[in-house]
């Protein structure tokens, strides 16, 4: 049974190419079966071997999106602070959908980086984590309005649920089926994400809820194609 906590890998030194890596799965089942690890520590591997850094330790934590009181992450700031590491994680949004809790992490005064935006400086993750939050309740307040709908229609919640759910999956394929061909052609012209968010909104081309993209609307639809094997 897998289990989370730190996994040491190499000698504490002060070193400022030194990383302490964060991993974050959301459910206990996705810890036990790997799903969801080897994708983030590849991230992060990829990162570090760009950029010749050394990976010192690393922390994996098991528990929702939601939870802003993790033991495992304050136990990596913590070997941060007395290692003079940076942390490093693999994905913006498996931080937090929270502002404010991106904002504490960057007032505890260590140094942190993503691997899926290694040229975003502290700045301009605080906006990445505003537009997640926005995007994040936007999308609840959605559902919620669908299933009151249901309700008052009187549908059973819990089987609608879950067609709203497999429909929306459904669209954001879709969508991520038919918009991952132009990012990919984007990209290979040595376009950044940023720079693909504003190319695709000069072009008038609605993002997934029908409004402006943003880089991290794009790295989404761009990883989504990517699942689907594009």
């Amino acid at each position: 049974m897998y289990t989370d906590g730190p996994t040491f890998l190499g000698a504490q030194m002060e070193n400022p190419n030194n990383f302490i890596s964060y991993i974050r799965v959301s459910t206990g089942r996705q810890g036990e079966s790997g799903l969801g690890l080897s994708a983030q520590r590849e991230s992060v591997e990829r990162f570090l071997s760009s950029t010749g850094g050394v990976l010192v330790s690393q922390y994996i934590e098991i528990e929702s999106g939601k939870k802003n009181d993790r033991q495992q992450l304050q136990a990596a700031i913590s070997a941060c602070r007395e290692q003079k590491a940076t942390l490093i994680i693999a994905k913006l949004d498996r931080l937090a959908r929270n502002v404010h809790f991106i904002s504490g992490l960057i007032e505890s005064g260590i140094k942190f980086c993503a691997a899926d935006m290694p040229s975003a400086d502290r700045f301009m993750l605080h906006v990445y984590a505003a537009v997640a939050e926005e995007e994040a309740r936007r999308i609840s307040q959605r559902t919620k309005d669908a299933l009151a709908a249901a309700k008052r229609r009187g549908v059973q919640l819990g089987k609608t649920g879950k067609l709203l759910a497999e429909q929306k999956k459904k669209d954001a394929d879709s969508f991520a089926h038919v918009t991952g061909p132009t990012i990919k052609r984007l990209k290979d012209a040595g376009l950044s994400i940023r720079k693909i968010s504003d190319r695709l909104n000069s072009h008038e081309i609605p993002s997934p809820s029908g409004g402006k993209w943003h880089p991290i609307t794009v790295q989404r639809t761009w990883s989504r194609y990517l699942r689907l094997g594009g």
